[in-house]
């Protein structure tokens, strides 16, 4: 029997392969798997909104049940920034992003990131991933998770470590391992990670539907 097709929207493929591992009884696949053009403008004011705005955007192209998810790292002693600017980061100068709206390397936000932090003079380095996802069966039917995923900043960039997950993952410790994000396996991640556990509160409605 063939499994079920559920479209994730977004064009990450590191996201669709923890989904993937995640939801073994479907096949994940996200619009490029079919060649759809998909780049909707997330302007939304939380990571729900914008989960809401992917899901309903991918809906309208494919009719068929969606889920999105909207995710991003918020550091304690930046009020919580970057937040749902993080893959737009670019530095202290462009907390919400470039006006031209380009982005810099996934090293340089990590670098700007934790100069930052070290500029507040804060002993805090409390920081957080949070994930919103969002299953959307209908334009008027859908359900919502929202999850953390604690951890800490390092305090330098040369104690970056790890080569697993994506993102920040590398500058972001975990104290009940004494790793990094990225050191972790990737089964360990699923199991703790704010995706993980909102993806497995969506897997609990999938169930019942």
């Amino acid at each position: 029997m063939s499994k079920k097709v559920l479209y994730l929207a977004s064009g990450n493929k590191h996201k669709k392969a923890e989904m993937q591992q995640i939801l073994p009884d479907y096949e994940i696949r996200i619009p490029a798997d079919d060649g759809i053009e998909f780049n909707p403008v997330e302007d939304g004011n939380s990571f729900y909104e914008n989960s809401l705005i992917k899901a309903r955007a991918l809906w309208e192209l494919v009719k068929v049940p969606v889920i999105a998810d909207d995710s991003g790292i918020c550091v304690d002693a930046l009020g919580g920034e970057p937040g749902i600017y993080t893959s737009r980061y670019a530095g202290p100068e462009f907390m919400h992003g470039k006006a031209d709206g380009s982005k810099i390397s996934q090293d340089e936000q990590n670098r700007f990131l934790i100069q930052q932090l070290n500029a507040t003079g804060s002993s805090n380095r409390g920081c957080h991933y949070a994930c919103a996802m969002v299953l959307l069966i209908n334009p008027d039917r859908f359900f919502v998770a929202q999850e953390t995923f604690e951890g800490e900043l390092i305090h330098t960039i040369e104690e970056q470590a790890g080569t697993g997950g994506f993102g920040y993952d590398p500058i972001v410790w975990l104290p009940q391992y004494k790793k990094t994000v990225a050191e972790i396996s990737a089964e360990e991640k699923n199991k703790i990670s704010h995706r993980g556990k909102a993806v497995r509160a969506i897997a609990q409605i999938l169930r019942i539907l």
